[in-house]
């Protein structure tokens, strides 16, 4: 008898809050470089309404082109820049997914 292999991906939550959230580092980055919004804007060709949502994490779609500018005028790689934070298994009441 055949054992029916246990499917490693878990179930998305009903509320999309609850999947945890992408952090972007960007005022971290521009801080530690010691440049300027207004500088990064005319450097990386975007308009500075664009990146202080960026900065301030107002954004709801993160576009590729966008964060690859800002890894090559900032010299950073993108995990300096992007970062996945889990929710806590307590905010789910669902147990994390077997590695």
């Amino acid at each position: 008898m055949k054992m029916k292999k246990e499917n490693p991906l878990r179930q998305l939550p009903a509320n999309m809050e609850d999947c945890g959230e992408i952090r972007l580092h960007l005022k971290e980055l521009i801080e530690d470089r010691g440049v300027s919004l207004t500088q990064l804007s005319f450097r990386a060709e975007m308009q500075r309404t664009q990146l202080r949502n960026y900065r301030d994490n107002k954004i709801q779609r993160l576009d590729i082109d966008i964060l690859k500018r800002l890894c090559y005028v900032l010299d950073c790689d993108l995990t300096e820049l992007v970062e996945y934070v889990p929710p806590k298994p307590e905010d789910t009441g669902n147990d994390p997914a077997p590695l």
